[in-house]
């Protein structure tokens, strides 16, 4: 059974990746009961047989069943599923939805700050950003850039607090990123977002600045909701190839009350 290429149904299907392909199969073969909680997956060589895919394919899909708490690796052992459901997916030491709580009452306070106190050098850093950005292939680099761009509106604001905070969770963005990005496909909207920020911000107009940010925590949310609760499309046939490997056991920010303009 060859998931290398595969697409999803209707409307305009969208072809997608090797690894969505392999994750939705074994999601759908944990949550319809084929691997009970405390079952042992198939090894990897046994999955990238039986599924012909390459190993790095595989892994990631793995690496992508324990962010969305569904299975749990352990050294020397394999992976085991933990869960029959998907959870609140985690991102290094925070769950998506803490994050996501924390950004909102973080991020578009920011971003009202941002626009009112950003210089000329904050904005040509923020530019160069995106049109890197906007060129970039490689999806860890980009992720990483995301994640500095999020730094960079922070440090716009001229208050070093809120560089430490975003700071503190900059690791969890960027895993969040990458995930969004393998199987939400996020990164052309994403920069079109993060582009009527800076457009915000140059305007020097608060409102539309946390309009644009908060709008883009929004689709974050939005995409992370379609994730964890997919219409997916795995055809029976791959599942059942699955199944033989089977080894059982906007809220806004305060008004600025001070001004440290350009």
């Amino acid at each position: 059974m060859n998931l290398s290429d595969s697409q999803t149904g209707g409307a305009g299907p969208r072809r997608v990746s090797a690894m969505e392909a392999v994750l939705c199969h074994l999601r759908d073969a944990i949550e319809r009961g084929e691997y009970a909680i405390g079952d042992k997956l198939p090894s990897e060589a046994e999955l990238c047989r039986t599924l012909e895919v390459s190993r790095p394919v595989l892994r990631e899909a793995l690496r992508a069943l324990q962010t969305m708490g569904l299975t749990a690796s352990r050294t020397g052992k394999g992976t085991f599923v933990v869960a029959d459901a998907v959870g609140d997916p985690t991102f290094g030491d925070y769950t998506a939805g803490d994050l996501l709580e924390v950004r909102r009452h973080v991020e578009i306070p920011v971003a009202r700050y941002a626009a009112r106190r950003r210089t000329p050098e904050h904005l040509e850093l923020l530019r160069r950003l995106l049109d890197r950005m906007d060129r970039e292939t490689d999806a860890t680099a980009w992720a990483a850039m995301d994640t500095h761009f999020h730094l960079a509106v922070a440090e716009a604001t001229q208050n070093p607090v809120f560089r430490r905070v975003i700071e503190e969770i900059r690791d969890a963005l960027a895993r969040q990123s990458a995930f969004l990005n393998q199987l939400g496909d996020r990164r052309e909207q994403s920069n079109r977002e993060h582009r009527a920020v800076v457009e915000a911000l140059a305007d020097g107009s608060e409102d539309a600045a946390a309009e644009a940010m908060s709008h883009h925590l929004e689709r974050v949310g939005t995409t992370l909701t379609a994730i964890v609760r997919p219409a997916c499309a795995a055809p029976r046939t791959a599942t059942r190839a699955v199944a033989h490997t089977h080894t059982p056991t906007a809220p806004h920010g305060p008004a600025p009350t001070e001004d440290r303009s350009r």
